[in-house]
């Protein structure tokens, strides 16, 4: 009987330790839906979650039930599964400026010096949040959906490449692909006057 609790025991130690929140997540949009049927209509929750370590990993979910905190749980359950990778500089702004499509929505994101902020409006600024970028400068061209904004973002965060993996690409150094700060700048020609 004494060995069997302590099992028990042992098992509740693993499972708190498989519960760490190493992600943190955002609730984006709910919505409510229903459904008419011969007695009436029947109402359920559609949720859009974003999840992400705030270290450069994110990813985002959709989940629905007859219940908001059910659905919450699906949405964020399938935003852990999809999670992508992106390289950001220094850990706090993209390498270079992308621009992400999905359907009619368009984003264009961009760099920033330090101390700029997360200028980004609604969805895309929970997706910045959750990924750890903390100057960057982003705007919504196109659809105004929640769905299709995140959609768009994370597409153009599939495309952002660090200066690391190019040359790994492209089997050079570093270095080489980076302007070097001590070259001086091109020579601007001067246009004179007749």
């Amino acid at each position: 009987m004494a060995e069997r609790d302590n099992r028990g025991g042992r098992r509740d130690d693993r499972r708190d330790r498989d519960e760490t929140p190493e992600f943190a997540d955002r609730l984006v949009a709910i919505n409510r839906v229903s459904k008419t049927v011969k007695g009436g209509k029947r109402f359920g929750f559609a949720a859009l979650v974003v999840v992400g370590d705030q270290r450069g990993r994110v990813g985002f979910g959709k989940g629905k039930a007859k219940e908001v905190p059910e659905a919450i749980r699906k949405a964020t359950e399938q935003a852990k599964r999809g999670l992508i990778r992106v390289p950001l500089r220094d850990g706090r702004t993209l390498h270079h400026d992308i621009e992400g499509r999905h359907g009619a929505g368009r984003v264009v994101m961009r760099t920033a010096v330090p101390g700029t902020g997360i200028i980004a409006g609604g969805p895309m600024r929970a997706v910045f949040e959750m990924l750890g970028v903390q100057d960057v400068v982003a705007k919504s061209l196109g659809s105004q959906n929640p769905y299709n904004m995140i959609r768009a973002t994370i597409d153009g965060l599939k495309a952002e490449a660090s200066p690391r993996s190019v040359a790994q690409r492209r089997g050079k150094k570093v270095a080489d692909i980076l302007p070097s700060q001590d070259k001086p700048a091109a020579p601007v020609a001067e246009t004179v006057e007749a």
